[in-house]
């Protein structure tokens, strides 16, 4: 094969990376479908045709509700029979109460087992999400910026809402027209409104700092990847060089699946830890 017969790393990994109305693994099973008709509401166009990353969400959802599922009967079983906690209903449980209590309480304060479930379950569905694209022939949902987008409007209402039912019309007013300490008069009023702009702007600015973050972070170990197993194929053709390139290629993308397991654990915890800290900021809003 010379340089030129080589294939096109930068579609190949577009390829892998983009959403597609197809899931398979090939030459074993392969499915597509047909993109449907877009629905038109107004001056607005939908399609809801499914997507490869729909089928792989759903696919994390399901295993949040089995994880949960299972974990509760097992529970249920140990307790009736006395016994402590152990094996997968032990480990769900401990980060259960790690989520529960050092990630919701410890951020949002006594009102923070309400919100509990709600951190829970965007821990465990992105964690799943984040997982599922490390498999052969899987997909990272969370690679798709629509995906954490959506996760990030969640997000969005929940702190806003949850600020509103806290601190009352009046008290979430003064989180957008601040009352800054040692000014008073017509000083105090011209600086709240001044302030008004920013404080609006840092209210989409978290929950789109959630979704850049998450995304970026998730789409750039697959480049990563794919691209140093792009080099093999490159420069694989290379008399004597074969070998060399190859074990090289192979041990660094090795490391970096290595680390891609730990970052889908840690964006996880990041998404989920900053959505219980901005709830937290609004609730205590001074």
């Amino acid at each position: 094969m010379t340089l030129q017969e080589a294939p096109d790393i930068g579609e190949v990994v577009l390829h892998h990376t983009a959403d597609a109305y197809s899931i398979g693994i090939e030459p074993f099973f392969s499915l597509s479908w047909e993109r449907w008709p877009d629905l038109h509401l107004g001056g607005l166009t939908v399609n809801l045709t499914p997507t490869k990353h729909t089928f792989f969400l759903v696919i994390a959802a399901l295993l949040v509700f089995l994880t949960m599922w299972i974990a509760g009967r097992l529970l249920e079983r140990q307790r009736a029979h006395e016994r402590a906690p152990s094996g997968f209903a032990n480990a769900i449980e401990a980060m259960v109460l790690f989520v529960r209590n050092d990630m919701a309480i410890a951020n949002i304060g006594a009102d923070g087992a309400k919100y509990a479930p709600y951190i829970m379950t965007l821990f465990f569905f992105i964690l799943y999400a984040n997982l599922l694209g490390l498999i052969p022939h899987g997909a990272t949902a969370t690679g798709n910026v629509a995906v954490t987008g959506a996760l990030a409007i969640t997000a969005f209402f929940v702190i806003e809402i949850s600020g509103l039912i806290k601190l009352g019309p009046q008290g979430y007013l003064r989180t957008i027209f601040p009352r800054v300490p040692g000014l008073s008069g017509a000083g105090a009023v011209a600086m709240s409104i001044i302030m008004a702009p920013i404080e609006v702007a840092s209210k989409f600015v978290k929950p789109f700092a959630l979704c850049v973050r998450l995304f970026g972070n998730m789409t750039a170990g697959h480049f990563v990847i794919l691209s140093l197993v792009g080099i093999v194929f490159l420069f694989g053709h290379l008399p004597g060089w074969n070998w060399g390139i190859g074990g090289l290629a192979a041990l660094t993308v090795l490391g970096i699946m290595l680390i891609e397991i730990f970052v889908a654990f840690l964006q996880a915890y990041v998404f989920a830890l900053l959505t219980a800290v901005f709830i937290g900021l609004m609730q205590h809003e001074h």
